[in-house]
């Protein structure tokens, strides 16, 4: 028993989908800087293919890249495909927040930057606050976000 264990052990660490330390504010601006980079040399239809498909590039456990279109609608979603063609900028966070507002007021003003709101984190099921870091490329909004803790 005890070698099953370790084995199922071993093997869980070592998938791509065990959990590595918390993702930081470095490392979303990382993701989100290498969907840019991505985009200046393939097309918007191309990173939308990526993002969706789960690309380990853009979804790296509790940190994951979106987009979405200058209206706000979201383009892509690795987490939850639901949203997809969803515009929700009306619809606010635990604390009434219209965060995707201020999301593509930030994109269009500054092109990118940082916004805080509250979210429901999958992982605890309770509404945190989060951090999400947003870059405007051409037509699109890149982001990835995390909570802080």
């Amino acid at each position: 028993m005890k070698l099953t264990s370790a084995i199922l052990l071993a093997a869980i660490s070592c998938s791509p989908f065990a959990m590595a330390a918390e993702p930081t504010e470095k490392d979303a601006i990382s993701m989100v800087e290498k969907g840019v980079a991505f985009m200046k040399t393939n097309s918007k239809d191309e990173m939308i293919k990526r993002i969706n498909a789960k690309d380990a590039d853009y979804v790296q456990g509790p940190l994951y890249l979106t987009m979405r279109d200058n209206k706000g609608v979201i383009l892509a979603n690795p987490v939850n495909p639901a949203m997809i063609g969803k515009d929700l900028v009306d619809v606010p966070d635990a604390d009434g927040k219209l965060f995707r507002r201020e999301i593509l007021e930030l994109a269009k003003s500054k092109g990118k930057g940082w916004v805080d709101y509250k979210f429901k984190n999958p992982a605890s099921g309770k509404v945190e606050d989060k951090t999400t870091y947003i870059y405007r490329v051409s037509e699109v909004t890149l982001e990835a976000g995390i909570y802080k803790k």
